[in-house]
């Protein structure tokens, strides 16, 4: 049979090299517990001590007033915020303002009308997932959306007033959105 080293499974010179960190609270040893949430730093003297803390403490940036900057709808300055979904920038006079600007402002003359309620304009949105997808302007009042970029051409079978560009492996082609519609082309 093989020769084991009986050394590399001794428990007790192990032990001696780990160090225990204590609660700030209450003085106890400190664990790595689990919850349905993720890993975190726990008290072992749990129902009576209740400090926790992450086990990764992430980064966070400190408000960082734009100089020179104006928020369009109260006039206070704007700031560089991070946040749940990350950096944004937004009014420093916040609860009272809730003004946040948006990344990719585009130009009037490029939106496309909505073809369902023909009064908004369709916007690309991300949703709590990260993924995006192209939705009304005027929702909570119109609820159309659609999950490819939209373009500015009417369907030639049916009329409907959009067509979506979709990408697969024969390469890039043209749908009607309409469910009822078989309408494609290829781009």
């Amino acid at each position: 049979m093989s020769k084991i080293d009986d050394q590399l499974f001794s428990s007790h010179e192990h032990a001696l090299e780990k160090e225990y960190e204590l609660c700030p609270k209450c003085g106890s040893e400190l664990s790595v517990r689990h919850s349905k949430h993720g890993g975190f730093i726990g008290c072992n003297s749990y129902p009576v001590c209740d400090y926790t803390r992450p086990l990764v403490q992430h980064e966070s940036i400190e408000t960082q007033v734009i100089p020179g900057s104006e928020c369009p709808e109260c006039g206070h300055e704007l700031a560089v915020k991070s946040g749940r979904f990350g950096i944004f920038i937004g009014c420093t006079n916040y609860p009272d303002c809730k003004h946040i600007e948006k990344h990719d402002q585009e130009e009037p003359e490029d939106q496309i009308a909505c073809p369902s309620c023909k009064t908004g304009k369709i916007e690309q949105r991300t949703s709590r997932f990260g993924k995006s997808f192209y939705a009304c302007s005027s929702y909570p009042k119109c609820k159309f959306l659609v999950n490819y970029r939209p373009v500015a051409e009417a369907c030639p079978e049916c009329g409907f007033g959009i067509l979506i560009e979709r990408k697969g492996a024969a390469g890039s082609r043209l749908e009607c959105p309409k469910k009822t519609c078989k309408y494609k082309r290829a781009v």
